[in-house]
Formats: structure tokens, sequence, C-alpha cells
């Protein structure tokens, strides 16, 4: 194992989800409905679109007790990874 800091941990995801072009709330929606439907622990990887988006959805889904492991951009776009938690 390498430890000298650069070395990312793993970032797989076992779901895509592409929102690009859906409108707040609308995208948050689907992200929620989306996790919902998944094991906790999964990753869920979700495209978004720059300005409200990318600002909003991760902040609304932490709020509701999932973590966001990762915000990465894709072209235009941002590829955010979120785990989901159990929650109640």
């Amino acid at each position: 194992m390498n430890n000298n800091g650069n070395v990312q941990p793993e970032l797989s995801s076992d779901v895509e989800l592409d929102l690009r072009g859906v409108i707040c709330p609308y995208n948050f929606v689907k992200t929620k409905l989306k996790l919902e439907t998944m094991e906790q622990g999964q990753v869920l990887a979700v495209l978004l679109d720059d300005g409200d988006p990318i600002k909003n959805v991760p902040r609304s889904v932490e709020n509701e007790g999932h973590t966001v492991l990762a915000q990465d951009r894709v072209g235009s776009a941002y590829r955010v990874r979120i785990r989901r938690e159990e929650t109640d």
C-alpha cells in the first residue's frame, strides 16, 4: 500500500444517475428517491450541472443524513459521489 499521501481511496460507484439538464428541486428529488432504493453503504454517483444543482444537491443529501464522498468536475458538469447512510 502506497502511503505517500497522493493516493486517493477507490471511489467506485454502485449506481450512476445522470441529472444534467434537470432543474432544482427535481434533481434533488430524483437523487433522494434513488438513494432510498439502495442499500446502506452503497455509493451513488450523480451527474449535476454547474450553478444551483451543484450548490444545492450535495448540501440537501447531507441534510438527509447521507455522506458526500467527492465532487469532481466532468466537462461542464460535476460527478458527486454519495454514500447511502441509514436514515430514520
